[in-house]
């Protein structure tokens, strides 16, 4: 539990006031039986009154006491809990956030979610739990054995017994159920992950008619997690009805040889009484006891699992020279491969040089490299050999932070958020003014923005589901301009709009953009001819880099794009 130490130190004074509340509460509950045997022994037997009297208004005053404890701890139990449950989250997404590109691809979107909520909610209720019932239960177990002894050490001995064979079974509970539960919380993962799948294709769902193919997806991932809820509670199942046959066996013994003694004077009926009571609050310890241990099993599991959302590697740890960039970008010799893939490199031996204010257009079949480039500049993987430089600074000595703020990107598939189109293009800058905002979306040519109901102030749905693809890639392309940064990278970005609105975007980057650095990522030659310089990337090679005249006399691969896409459109 060291993953928690931080928490309980945070809120180390309400939870040592519950942990009081809690040992006080059961000081007064081991009192009951005590009292009860008083009332017996020196009252009903001798027939004295006042002693039932007294000993019986002592019992209900220290019940009341005891009632007082609790409440206490139970307002306490709450809110400690949910605050830790809450930072406990807040610090798991913070986490998330700033995982590197390794651990993202690591663990999967919806296995972190089911972190992020099932497991973090099941810490939060053992946290209540130990404040609540957790502790009260070994207490009230040890204080009854304890004074069980105190009134009778014969008839103690049996529970002794009782104890032990109950102590071997939670046992046994506890190494069953500890694998058990962790492929239950890894069957949740697998539910989670196929509904996420089928909320985010939903569309391709419905075009292609794959319901029930995605309806049986679902089926067997609900289907192995019944399988394995049921697996981790058939343990309990078994153990549970054996400890209280044990208990109720340990009570008949109790009561027929409290009775043998008592004809022998070795036993007051009161002490047989308290015997009986002791053992149903042994009884009723040993099950929460149980119930702890089971769900110590489930919050060690979901433990583990926080755990490894902690032990990924941060990104890049954010450290580094924080330096100005001026849009100057060099691949010296660099060779990268994906981490956990195939070992393939995705590039080889790649170089060369873009400087400030240029454009650069990047060519190429699908699988040639092409974004791998971008991801590189942007930092999301490291190089395994060669070097990037931005404004002559090895890009591994600047701060991750200074690097990303430097480099604006329009991805291939355009990423909206819930909100208004203005919030969606305030991503390049939150502080924005509307005029700059305006300018934006001229650039941009999403004049379409204008004459929604509601302008930039309309609402889009969440991935922007209710415009088309066109629009959301001019929502996004106009997020990046407002960035203003050094560096601008258009992957594929113009892919949904049609040859006219992208020419303009083209002109209006061109005339807007000379202190800008410009890289386009395309498959179309009509876009990269346009560009100061062309690198043509073939199998993560290098196969021509130069302005379009130049490859066109020297690099075959270019000219057979160029023959295919624009002398072949002039042809027809």
């Amino acid at each position: 539990m060291q993953l928690y130490s931080k928490y309980f130190k945070m809120y180390k004074f309400p939870f040592i006031i519950a942990v009081l509340c809690v040992i006080l509460e059961a000081f007064c509950d081991l009192l009951g039986p005590t009292l009860m045997s008083n009332i017996i022994n020196t009252g009903i037997e001798q027939g004295s009154l006042s002693h039932v009297y007294y000993w019986g208004l002592l019992m209900l005053l220290v019940t009341a006491v005891g009632a007082c404890f609790a409440v206490t701890r139970n307002i306490l139990a709450s809110k400690v809990s949910q605050r830790m449950g809450a930072d406990l989250r807040y610090d798991v997404f913070k986490k998330i956030i700033n995982f590197s590109e390794v651990s993202a691809d690591k663990i999967e979107s919806g296995s972190l979610i089911t972190r992020m909520t099932n497991d973090t909610a099941q810490v939060t209720m053992f946290v209540n739990g130990i404040m609540r019932i957790f502790l009260k239960a070994p207490i009230t177990c040890i204080g009854s054995i304890i004074l069980a002894s105190l009134l009778n050490l014969r008839l103690s001995l049996i529970i002794y017994g009782i104890v032990a064979i109950v102590a071997i079974l939670i046992i046994v509970s506890m190494k069953l159920s500890y694998p058990r539960f962790y492929q239950l919380q890894k069957a949740m993962d697998k539910v989670n992950l196929t509904v996420q799948e089928y909320l985010i294709g939903v569309r391709l769902v419905k075009a292609f008619g794959t319901y029930d193919k995605e309806t049986m997806r679902f089926w067997e991932a609900n289907s192995n997690l019944m399988k394995k809820g049921v697996s981790s509670q058939m343990i309990i199942t078994f153990i549970a009805p054996l400890m209280t046959l044990t208990v109720g066996i340990g009570t008949v013994i109790v009561i027929f040889t409290g009775s043998r003694l008592f004809t022998l004077n070795l036993a007051t009926p009161g002490d047989i009484t308290a015997f009986t009571i002791y053992m149903a609050q042994i009884l009723t310890s040993l099950v929460m006891i149980t119930n702890i241990f089971n769900t110590f099993v489930r919050t060690k599991a979901s433990t583990a699992r926080i755990k490894e959302v902690f032990d990924c590697d941060s990104d890049f740890a954010r450290k580094g020279e924080v330096k100005e960039l001026n849009g100057d970008i060099e691949f010296k010799d660099v060779t990268f491969a994906y981490p956990g893939g195939s070992g393939v490199p995705a590039i080889k031996d790649l170089s060369f040089q873009v400087k400030n204010g240029e454009t650069l257009a990047i060519i190429g079949p699908t699988g040639s490299g092409k974004s791998t480039i971008a991801w590189l500049l942007l930092r999301f993987y490291d190089v395994n050999m060669g070097k990037i430089l931005l404004s002559g600074n090895d890009i591994k000595e600047l701060k991750i932070d200074t690097v990303r703020s430097d480099i604006a990107i329009v991805p291939q598939k355009p990423m909206l958020f819930s909100g208004t189109v203005a919030q969606n293009i305030r991503w390049g800058d939150k502080t924005a003014e509307d005029t700059l905002v305006e300018e934006a979306i001229t650039k941009a040519e999403a004049g379409f923005i204008r004459q929604m109901s509601e302008g930039t102030k309309s609402l889009l749905g969440s991935a922007g589901v209710n415009i088309s693809g066109g629009q959301k890639q001019r929502i996004s392309i106009a997020r990046g301009l407002l960035k203003n940064s050094p560096i601008l990278i258009l992957d594929d970005a113009t892919s949904a709009l049609d040859a006219v609105t992208e020419a303009k975007v083209r002109n209006n980057l061109n005339s807007e953009t000379k202190s800008q650095t410009v890289i386009t990522i395309t498959q179309r030659c009509g876009t990269a001819m346009f560009a100061d310089k062309i690198l043509v990337m073939d199998n993560g090679e290098k196969a021509g880099f130069g302005t379009h005249q130049e490859l066109m006399e020297r690099c075959e691969i270019y000219q057979d794009i160029y023959k295919t896409q624009i002398e072949s459109s002039k042809e027809a």
